[in-house]
Formats: C-alpha cells, sequence, structure tokens
C-alpha cells in the first residue's frame, strides 16, 4: 500500500490483510520498533535522509520474507525509484488516492506527521500532494480513497481490483 499520509494505507492494509487471511506489515511500525523512537524522533535526530536510508532497508527485508502479507509504507517511500521497483518487482503497489481537502481533514490534528510541522502546514501538504502526485501514479494499481466509503469497502474495493491481476492474487475464498 503506498500514498499520501493519511489517505488510508494502515487502516485499509489491516482491513485487507484480514480479508486475505495474510499478515499485515507496516514498515514505518518497524522503523519505530527497530530504533525504539517515534518517526518525527527519529527524523528530528538523524534527519529525513536517514530515516529514507532505513526506510528502504525495512521495506527490503519486509518483502524478503517468505510468508507474502499486506505492506503498509511511509507516505514518501515511493519516492525513492529503488523502493518502486522493489515493491513492483517482489509484489504490486496499489496506491490510494484522495483528493487534497479529504487528506488534510485526516492529518490536520495530528502531531506524529514531521513534514507538517511547519508554520503553514495545509500549504506543505499541498505541495507534497502536487509533487508526489505524479510518482504515485506510477503505482501497479491505483484506487481512489472516499470519504463516504468506510475502511471495509475501501478494503473490498481494493481486493476487487487484486482479483483481477491472477499474476498476483491467488484463489481467495
Amino acid at each position: 500500500m503506498v500514498g499520501m499520509m493519511g489517505v488510508g494505507k494502515t487502516a485499509v492494509g489491516k482491513a485487507l490483510a484480514c480479508m486475505l487471511d495474510v499478515p499485515f506489515l507496516d514498515s514505518d511500525a518497524e522503523i519505530e520498533r527497530a530504533a525504539n523512537m517515534a518517526i518525527a524522533e527519529i527524523f528530528a535526530r538523524d534527519g529525513e535522509a536517514f530515516f529514507r536510508d532505513k526506510e528502504s532497508q525495512v521495506i527490503s527485508r519486509l518483502l524478503d520474507a517468505r510468508v507474502k502479507g499486506v505492506l503498509s509504507t511511509g507516505g514518501g517511500a515511493f519516492l525513492a525509484e529503488a523502493n518502486r521497483r522493489m515493491i513492483s518487482q517482489r509484489g504490486i503497489s496499489v496506491c490510494l488516492e484522495a483528493d487534497l481537502p479529504l487528506l488534510w481533514n485526516r492529518v490536520r490534528h495530528k502531531d506524529s506527521r514531521p513534514l507538517l510541522r511547519t508554520d503553514n502546514p495545509y500549504e506543505t501538504l499541498a505541495k507534497l500532494y502536487e509533487a508526489r502526485a505524479p510518482i504515485y501514479a506510477l503505482a501497479d494499481l491505483k484506487l481512489r480513497a472516499r470519504a463516504d466509503c468506510s475502511i471495509n469497502e475501501t478494503a473490498q474495493r481494493v481486493l476487487d481490483a487484486l482479483r483481477k491481476r491472477p499474476d498476483v492474487l491467488e484463489e481467495v475464498t
């Protein structure tokens, strides 16, 4: 699962993993566990470049796992060409897309987004959105998240799209 912060990658990924009866993996959670600190603390202490390097290492390790599952990546992970290639070679990238107002509504009250710790977080989010949209468009599958769809409904829509890809998804009961 790839896409902007606040689009629902973790929530939808968990629901999808449950539907598929496979493990759910979250690269940000794995990074936090390994570092024994929050993503925001890693950004503050070591910087974004350090974090992105560790993020790529963790994604590679999770994709190499013997047991396949649903992996949710951080919002910036898919920006790196090496990560995009790695994800598509070892699985399938599913991008959840959403309009800027929906994303803003979901992230504006959260202090856990280090990239939004600016004087004008909405403007920062808008700039990230504009810069990242063309890269997210490179995902193998794209699905628009909607405010009127529940997490489970969105996960079902992802599952329906995956069922059209027999090269990726084996028979699901």
